[in-house]
């Protein structure tokens, strides 16, 4: 699953993802393109909860469409 992420500006933003989607889901593969500001997540949770957990890390998150 692939999110946009548009506040994300600096490794800070990546690594408080990261820790944030890893706290929800200790299994998940996360990568965050600072780039392109979008964050890929290998995980068994519904989008739904990913944005969750990426909102809960102090950004918004809107899913795209694979």
């Amino acid at each position: 699953m692939e999110f946009k992420v548009p506040a994300m500006s600096c490794g800070h933003c990546a690594s408080a993802i990261e820790k944030s989607v890893k706290a929800a889901d200790p299994a998940a593969s996360v990568n965050c393109d600072l780039g392109v500001r979008r964050v890929k997540v290998e995980s068994t949770l519904t989008p739904e909860q990913l944005s969750a957990a990426i909102k809960n890390a102090g950004y918004d998150a809107q899913p795209i469409a694979a």
